[in-house]
């Protein structure tokens, strides 16, 4: 059977692959469209398979939140150039894993990866699909869901790398969404000096008594200067310790106290926060492209 070119742009359109790889399809399939799908989603997941390997460490983040203000869902999804992240392909896809996870309210990734899209694709599919589409290893790595009855959460997103979710005791979604605002731009550990790890607060002040016996200034100021240090260091890494960032004269703490509010959790999502990125994998990667 002839291979046409209205065959290969249907078979374009219908899996978003390339000219050369639908052509290429149709003619092992003697232009069986369906076999030809077939052939190329088989073909799709042996690519994602080796593709799988290789860091991902772009991307985006997605938040959604439900018409009653209710239940909110933050999600990443990587790839590994940011160049992807700017196509309709990714777009899509994250658009589309973001209104699942809307929908289904997962506790974890792992409890997301068990779904299915409307189409009845699962999870993992559909990422052995997006993968084959941008020739690059894409990765749904983590979603968290959050669910108020009485409270208030505020969302907020710096681009399309880092979200914000932020829920208050009292209070109301503009406090919200400016405390989400401060989170994004100044990364806190914790809410207050109760959660802080007992662990780093006990490092930090082995530093800082470090330093200070090297000034080579007696024990009674030595003491004096670590309370003063530690108490810097709790304010900085603390959300009710630091700035706020749109009113430095007040803390987030003092902030939240004024409107009767209380911050009762947050979480922060930076693309790629935690994945080792190996540049030298990505130049041997281009190296080899472009050879072959």
């Amino acid at each position: 059977m002839a291979i046409t070119a209205a065959l290969v742009k249907e078979l374009r359109e219908r899996t978003g692959s390339g000219m050369m790889d639908c052509k290429k399809a149709l003619t092992e399939t003697n232009g069986d469209m369906e076999a030809a799908i077939d052939l190329m989603r088989s073909s799709g997941a042996a690519k994602a398979a080796k593709k799988s390997s290789r860091v991902a460490a772009e991307g985006l983040v997605k938040v959604n939140i439900s018409d009653d203000n209710k239940t909110a869902t933050i999600l990443e999804i990587n790839s590994e150039t940011d160049f992807v992240t700017k196509g309709d392909a990714f777009i899509n896809f994250v658009d589309t894993l973001g209104a699942l996870a809307l929908k289904t309210k997962p506790a974890n990734i792992e409890e997301f990866m068990s779904q299915t899209l409307e189409n009845g694709d699962s999870l993992e599919k559909s990422r052995e699909d997006i993968v084959a589409k941008v020739g690059e290893n894409v990765s749904i790595r983590r979603v968290q869901t959050i669910t108020v009855d009485t409270g208030v959460i505020g969302a907020y997103k710096h681009g399309e790398r880092i979200a914000v979710l932020a829920v208050l005791d009292g209070g109301d979604e503009v406090l919200a969404k400016d405390i989400a605002m401060h989170v994004a731009a100044t990364r806190p550990e914790c809410i207050t000096e109760d959660e802080l790890d007992s662990d780093l607060l006990e490092r930090e002040k082995a530093i800082f008594v470090e330093q200070a016996r090297e000034s080579g200034k007696p024990d009674n100021i030595i003491e004096k200067m670590i309370v003063g240090r530690m108490k810097k260091f709790v304010n900085e890494v603390t959300l009710y310790g630091q700035a706020f960032v749109k009113d430095p004269d007040t803390t987030v703490g003092a902030l939240a106290k004024a409107n009767n509010a209380t911050v009762t959790s947050f979480v922060r999502y930076e693309v790629g926060e935690g994945i080792e990125k190996k540049e030298e994998n990505f130049a041997d990667e281009v190296a080899a492209q472009m050879k072959g």
